[in-house]
């Protein structure tokens, strides 16, 4: 074997050992409970002897899960119980109904089936809008799954009943599942898909619960129990015979509600949001502010382009809880990926390379005013501090256009957002266009790696903690310094609370959230000095591997 062969050989795992994502910290081990795998294509025959019946059946169906759903958000709270109330919502849709309602009585299907059919088209729907939209997908599918199971009178796909501790293993959990998820009895999880920017991931975090995602070969591993290393991204076989071994989650100090370090540098805590129930969870969690709000809930069921009355409505119930407060608008993040009707986007062989984001206003620049008019009278009816962010842009020329706009459509602060490398390289004179920049650096991450966010077999490229993009996040870092102006992070990198330590030693101003990990990261923080940070984002930058730069940086 030459010298690369046994190199490669010695860091392939073993037949005992895997390696995945790292996406909730902690050390668990224990006996296995697999998750059932998603139900299948249901048959489309025979063909029902009364249609009307038939069809008939589906909405009774919905409600019932969307019944179940809405109980078992009576005891949660936070974002588990967010996401139950929403998948309810997504259960009890008419127009998943009557869909499937006209696939029975046009098609002669049967109504688990038509149930199937309708719910894949949503599905394919939202996949093709990417970015954030594109992650609702393995909602569609859950709800589809627990519909098709009533009307086939079967137990639904998910999460069996705990007996005792287990560590979780499945392909993938829902939303849903993650969120009814009861950390007394779950050691760990593991999944052979999914990504860093999953809800499994976020919902693991808040819940204390260690978890590996993204873990390939997992589910042809023949293990009784296993030994899960969330901080390591790890996972072996263990000892059925052995003691279960519980994570204990960090004890961190009360967060006072100021994102600082412990030393008083400040770097302010904010929150994602995306809809009013979103922008009221961050407020309840405890954000200082918004740092990405995302405008295109307003779009995506419209096959006009809103007009800027019911924009500024839209945004206004948005910015609401947050009187008083900065919240950072990105503007319509739609194109060739994510297509709206009203933008009439011509077909490209390479979409995620495509006209999309900024690039759209480039040709259509009306809509953007239009835009930037109803965000400055939500504004106004709100009374939050609102500053206006662009999504892909490129270069500084796109930089100083977008923030001439801005201003001239009477709104402060401009600020884009850096998703692509160039952007990173050209921090500086960007920040000397405009006022402000923030880094989304699940976007960041796929440009830089050339791999897709939503497919788990390059998911470890996507690790927020690579150290090839810690290095361009340094690049923007010191190009804050130099210009005296912020630069925030509102990629789903901000919610991990060590990692949260490395990005303020990088010199980032500002974290953005989903809710869950707000008052975490906020209480990190305060934990170490900004001199600690520093040395620790030294020691994660000098490394080669996200597994490396985690143990680099423990405090």
């Amino acid at each position: 074997m030459s010298e690369l062969g046994a190199a490669s050989a010695e860091k392939r795992p073993s037949a005992e050992s895997l390696s995945g994502v790292a996406v909730s910290p902690g050390r668990a081990s224990g006996p296995v409970v697999r998750v059932a795998e998603p139900l299948g294509e249901p048959a489309a025959t025979p063909a029902p002897a009364d249609p009307a019946a038939e069809a008939a059946r589906i909405t009774p169906a919905a409600a019932i899960v969307a019944g179940r759903l809405e109980k078992q958000a009576e005891t949660a709270t936070g974002e588990a119980a967010t996401i139950l109330i929403t998948t309810a919502a997504m259960a009890a849709d008419p127009a998943l109904a009557a869909q499937a309602e006209q696939l029975v009585k046009t098609q002669g299907l049967p109504a688990a089936r038509a149930v199937h059919q309708a719910a894949e088209g949503f599905a394919e729907a939202l996949a093709a809008a990417g970015g954030y939209m594109a992650e609702r997908v393995r909602d569609v599918r859950d709800v589809r799954d627990r519909l098709v199971a009533e009307l086939l009178g079967i137990a639904p796909p998910g999460v069996p009943e705990l007996a005792s501790p287990s560590v979780l293993v499945a392909r993938d959990l829902a939303p849903a599942d993650t969120a009814g998820l009861d950390p007394a009895k779950v050691l760990a999880l593991v999944t052979e898909e999914g990504g860093p920017t999953s809800h499994t991931a976020i919902l693991a975090r808040a819940l204390g619960i260690p978890a590996v995602v993204a873990v390939r070969g997992l589910l042809s591993l023949d293990a009784q129990a296993l030994a899960v290393d969330g901080d390591a991204g790890t996972v072996e076989v263990a000892d059925p015979s052995a003691p279960v071994v519980t994570a204990t989650k960090a004890q961190l100090a009360e967060w006072n509600g100021t994102g600082a370090t412990s030393d008083g540098h400040r770097v302010k805590v904010y929150g994602n949001v995306g809809s009013p129930t979103d922008a009221q969870a961050a407020a309840d969690a405890g954000a200082e502010g918004v740092g990405l709000f995302r405008t295109e809930f307003c779009y995506l069921d419209a096959s006009d382009e809103p007009s800027v009355a019911e924009q500024r409505a839209a945004y206004t119930a948005v910015l609401s809880p947050f009187r008083g407060k900065p919240v950072i608008v990105r503007t319509l993040d739609a194109g060739a990926d994510k297509p709206l009707a009203f933008l009439s986007p011509e077909a490209e062989p390479n979409p995620a390379l495509g006209v999309r984001g900024l690039r759209v206003a480039f040709d259509r620049p009306e809509v953007l005013d239009r835009q930037l008019e109803a965000i400055a009278g939500a504004a106004e009816d709100s009374g939050a501090e609102v500053s206006v962010m662009a999504p892909m842009v490129a270069t500084v020329e796109e930089a100083a256009w977008f923030a001439e706009r801005v201003r001239a459509a009477g709104i402060a602060r401009a600020g884009v957002m850096i998703e692509i490398p160039a952007a990173a390289l050209s921090a500086r004179e960007i920040l000397e266009a405009v006022d402000f920049v923030s880094v989304g650096t699940n976007d960041l991450a796929q440009y830089t790696f050339a791999a897709d966010r939503q497919l788990g077999a390059v998911a470890q490229l996507n690790d927020p903690w690579q150290p090839g993009l810690l290095r361009l996040l340094k690049l923007i870092g010191d190009a804050a310094k130099a210009t005296g102006k912020p630069a925030g992070v509102c990629g789903e990198a901000a919610a991990d609370p060590r990692l949260a330590l490395v990005l303020a030693g990088l010199g980032l101003t500002s974290l953005s959230m989903n809710a869950p990990a707000i008052r975490t990261v906020g209480a990190s923080l305060a934990t170490a000095t900004l001199a600690d940070c520093e040395r620790l984002a030294e020691a994660a930058l000098a490394t080669s591997n996200p597994a490396d730069a985690r143990a680099a940086a423990r405090p």
